[in-house]
């Protein structure tokens, strides 16, 4: 009884202290705005705002709740807080996540993954400001020189692609035949829509892996017992 009322207890404090962060952030990324706003005395249209927000809102309210439902189950509750906070969740925050889990070998639906999630995802933020900062520091003065230069230039546009290839490299392998499915159908998606964005290829690829698995668990393709 005791465990259960400390689970209760510390749940509880994830989601008090996300949704105060969530709307702390939310209002410092207002702020800016509103502030060379008033300093200024110069004010945009409301008619012109709205008008734009008509041809954006929908589309980032259909990401933002595919996002939620498709995150949430993976990152945790106090994951999913700090990642929506901090952002670059499908580059960063999410592998992070997902390696240090599979490290722990804790399942994200665990206590402990829960746990194991948020300080991965924590100390990923640290790390990555400590690292931009620096890099800022470092090698701004060299910045028009590495991306113009004719040798450089074409690694940096692969340079997600090498990220997420080496990351997916290891599960595929490992979970070789429930991956073929959703590759497959990844490429189908891709080749109709090349430009689609990174968090709304995440929801057809995710259904596409839920059901290949789910099919060929209760076809008898896949052991039970090792999911191989």
């Amino acid at each position: 009884m005791m465990a259960k009322n400390k689970t209760k207890s510390y749940f509880d404090r994830v989601h008090t202290w996300g949704r105060i962060s969530s709307v702390t952030a939310l209002c410092v990324l207002l702020m800016f705005p509103m502030a060379v706003c008033l300093y200024l005395g110069v004010w945009p249209e409301a008619k012109l705002v709205f008008s734009g927000l008509l041809k954006l809102i929908p589309i980032y309210w259909a990401t933002s709740v595919i996002e939620v439902i498709l995150y949430t189950p993976m990152l945790g509750g106090g994951g999913t807080y700090l990642s929506f906070v901090t952002g670059n969740i499908p580059n960063l925050k999410l592998p992070c996540a997902i390696n240090a889990m599979e490290g722990a070998k804790v399942k994200a639906t665990s206590e402990e993954g829960e746990v194991i999630s948020t300080i991965a995802i924590a100390a990923s933020s640290i790390v990555t400001t400590v690292i931009l900062a620096i890099g800022v520091l470092v090698f701004a003065p060299f910045l028009d020189a590495f991306t113009n230069n004719a040798l450089l230039k074409p690694a940096f546009a692969q340079v997600l692609p090498a990220l997420f290839g080496a990351l997916g490299a290891g599960y595929f392998i490992k979970h070789w035949k429930i991956s073929v499915f959703p590759i497959l159908v990844m490429i189908i998606v891709l080749v109709f829509a090349p430009a689609m964005g990174a968090s709304t290829l995440l929801f057809p690829g995710i259904v596409a892996s839920v059901a290949g698995a789910a099919v060929m668990y209760y076809t008898g393709m896949l052991d039970k017992k090792t999911d191989k």
